[in-house]
């Protein structure tokens, strides 16, 4: 028998996460979108709960409750607003990639100086077709957009590696179309002095499975609620004597897209739980993210489209839902650099199909 109940100590987690959400976020996610900020004191008060450390080890100061708590904080916290949620989590997958290739010594040299700092960020760039460069011990490259104005520790994750740079980073703000409320940066380093760097192709791995099981969290939190919201919607409105809920095309439609959340969440909950329990989870990371951003494509313009005209209103959430979904799945290199590690090392390569197969050819 298969048993999706949460313990107890996972359910006050998420319901902590939950309460946070539904009355601090949630109310004032277009104030924060405005903003491009969120006030002082709910940044403080996240930080005493425990939000963004909620996987670290206990003796790096986290509660040690490993990659599923963080993923059920990440789910409800982007239900809200996933901008807040990032900023929220201003660390977020940095610490697992330093735990994964340099241990706890690493967390404790690297990010605890920024944790005495107010309104410190760090931020992790995943190089997946090795457009940085390395010139001796300096780094240069660059990232169109990521949804934050400030950057003090700069991860630069490579399938074989990661490089840190803390000096040098030159952020130029750009508009963003979402994820508002953590800020939208261009960044640009030039010859960066690399502060430290690891090779090991297996941390590497591990560090990105943790990364896009963060992303893949903030996707389906939202897709919750962009679906959740635009069911309720088609409840209250009345066409032709009744809510347009109970005319069959939309209510298939409104059945598929809570499927298809409930889908990304039990992928995304396989790969947490991988990750806590030492299994591989490359595959089943990449598979979980993949499933979270086209499923968010199929969600957002759907949850617009059951609203109508009104959907494309400041009035209602689904607009920015729909942006906020958009801008999450170009992180990580979206759906397209997940695929590479989404099927079995042992299927990875190609098929030479003529040298495999024998075929006979026949002239006219």
């Amino acid at each position: 028998m298969i048993d999706f109940a949460l313990d107890e100590e996972l359910a006050l987690v998420a319901e902590t996460a939950q309460r946070f959400s539904d009355q601090q976020l949630l109310p004032s996610q277009r104030a924060f979108e405005a903003q491009r900020a969120l006030p002082e004191a709910m940044r403080r008060e996240a930080a005493q709960i425990g939000f963004d450390r909620i996987d670290w080890p206990e003796s790096a100061g986290g509660a040690g409750l490993g990659a599923l708590a963080r993923v059920l904080v990440t789910e409800r916290l982007a239900a809200g607003c996933p901008g807040a949620a990032l900023a929220l989590q201003p660390i977020g997958a940095v610490a697992q990639a330093l735990r994964a290739f340099g241990g706890e010594a690493a967390l404790q040299r690297h990010l605890q100086p920024l944790l005495a700092r107010p309104d410190a960020r760090a931020a992790l760039v995943f190089d997946a077709r090795g457009q940085w460069t390395s010139d001796g011990d300096a780094l240069s490259g660059q990232a169109a957009w990521l949804p934050t104005d400030r950057v003090d520790l700069l991860a630069v994750l490579s399938r074989d590696g990661l490089r840190l740079v803390t000096q040098g980073i030159v952020l130029t703000e750009v508009p963003g179309a979402g994820l508002r409320a953590a800020g939208a940066s261009e960044l640009r380093v030039d010859r960066a002095p690399v502060e430290a760097a690891w090779t090991d192709p297996a941390a590497a791995a591990l560090a990105l499975a943790h990364a896009r099981v963060q992303l893949a969290a903030l996707l389906v939190g939202q897709m919750h609620a962009a679906a959740d919201y635009s069911r309720r919607y088609a409840l209250e409105r009345v066409a032709f004597g009744k809510p347009i809920a109970h005319h069959q095309a939309l209510a298939f439609l409104i059945v598929d897209m809570h499927s298809a959340v409930d889908a990304a969440r039990q992928l995304l909950h396989e790969a947490a739980w991988r990750l806590d329990a030492g299994r591989p989870a490359r595959e089943a990371a990449a598979t979980a993210l993949i499933e979270a951003t086209e499923n968010a494509v199929f969600i957002g313009a759907n949850a617009v489209q059951i609203l109508g005209a009104a959907g494309f209103m400041r009035d209602y959430p689904v607009e920015k839902q729909l942006r906020e979904l958009r801008a999450l799945g170009l992180l990580l290199g979206g759906a397209d650099a997940a695929r590479d590690d989404a099927l079995p090392a042992s299927f990875a390569a190609p098929i030479d199909f003529l040298a495999t197969t024998d075929i006979t050819t026949q002239g006219a």
